[in-house]
């Protein structure tokens, strides 16, 4: 995407000089992104690079020793391993995700759920301690989607899961943004599928932005390709957590 084409989209999600230290090490150093309205947007990076980091204090978990972090819209996250409620139902887990708006009218309504992800109106007496882990990346989707968001983070997307299992969920995100203008923010180990989905990328290396650009350019860059996509001519496919 060109920066005209950039600057043409509202900012749903404002990351600007993030810095997050845990005591005296510092897992986040200047951090900056965006993520425009009805984007898809990549991060990618090693483990340890800061990804979790930077998750949490857009969640508001962490408070950062610096920078900032605006929200403009609703913004849910996906998150790391699903974190599912094991002994309530799939109907019951996606509930809670309409919590805060739990004073609006058919905040619970679970209906538009199933319309997006048909495959859950089957399991939604099951207890989600039961579901294969691509059902349960299906309930974390549809619990992010009951707050009916601008915008939704997800961590690690694949975790996990069988590659076509990924690919099934890669492409209800690809519908959720063309269909309904969703905003995402993929943070995921497999560095391929991200570039492959997203119109444009962040690498995140030792808690610092070492390249961004469009996902076809980071792709195609030598440092990009070695690190995390098994060279410019290779077969790998993913990159570390």
């Amino acid at each position: 995407m060109s920066e005209a084409n950039r600057g043409a989209r509202e900012a749903v999600i404002e990351v600007d000089g993030l810095v997050v230290r845990y005591g005296t090490a510092t897992a986040l150093d200047r951090v900056g992104l965006t993520v425009g309205a009805g984007e898809l947007v990549a991060l990618i990076g090693p483990n340890g690079a800061g990804k979790t980091s930077l998750v949490n204090a857009i969640a508001g978990v962490l408070r950062p020793a610096a920078g900032r972090v605006d929200l403009h819209g609703r913004v849910a996250l996906v998150p790391e391993g699903r974190q599912m409620f094991d002994d309530l139902t799939v109907e019951d887990n996606l509930a809670l995700g309409a919590w805060r708006r739990r004073r609006a009218k058919g905040a619970r309504d679970t209906g538009r759920v199933y319309e997006v992800l048909p495959q859950l109106a089957g399991l939604r007496r099951r207890r989600a301690g039961s579901l294969s882990g691509g059902e349960q990346q299906m309930v974390a989707f549809g619990r992010a989607l009951m707050a009916e968001p601008d915008a939704i983070v997800v961590d690690e997307l694949s975790l996990g899961l069988a590659p076509l299992v990924t690919a099934g969920l890669a492409g209800h995100l690809r519908a959720l943004n063309a269909e309904r203008g969703l905003a995402v923010l993929l943070i995921e180990q497999n560095a391929r599928l991200a570039l492959d989905l997203c119109g444009r990328g962040y690498v995140l290396e030792a808690g610092r932005i070492r390249a961004e650009g469009g996902a076809a350019e980071l792709a195609a860059g030598p440092d990009v390709a070695d690190a995390y996509l098994g060279g410019r001519g290779g077969a790998g496919t993913e990159a570390a957590t």
